[in-house]
């Protein structure tokens, strides 16, 4: 019983080194995430729009404000955890990029307007073109 408690403190104890680009081994990451709460933040300002039942459109702008801080959230891990300066070197425009995303969320979040989900939905697909190129190499 001993030899099995020290066989698994070794186990336990020992450092182990893992190599990779990102927090987690590749596959974790995707702009998808970020594209799936933009697409409802869309869905939801048409729909609005198409409404005229005011307990329906102040749910719909509860759930939006919602979603619209979900692609915050996963543009920003996506940003922080994924793209590395090697990145930024191949695609100078990234930085930029992001950052006009993550305001776009924002803008999405306060706005009724589909026009603003849009813009945002154009601009995560800028971000996922990129994304794929990195995965190719």
């Amino acid at each position: 019983m001993l030899q099995r408690i020290l066989a698994l403190t070794d186990r336990v104890s020992a450092p182990r080194t893992a190599h990779a680009h990102c927090d987690l081994m590749c596959g974790v990451y995707d702009p998808a995430q970020a594209r799936i709460e933009a697409e409802s933040v869309l869905k939801i300002t048409e729909k609005y729009q198409d409404s005229d039942d005011p307990v329906f459109k102040d749910r719909a702008i509860f759930i939006k404000e919602e979603r619209a801080e979900l692609v915050k959230h996963h543009l920003s891990v996506l940003w922080t955890d994924y793209f590395k300066p090697p990145h930024v070197e191949q695609f100078p425009q990234l930085h930029d990029l992001f950052w006009r995303a993550i305001k776009a969320a924002g803008d999405a979040k306060k706005s009724v307007d589909p026009a603003d989900g849009q813009k945002l939905l154009d601009l995560i697909d800028e971000i996922a073109e990129i994304f794929a190129e990195t995965k190719k190499g």
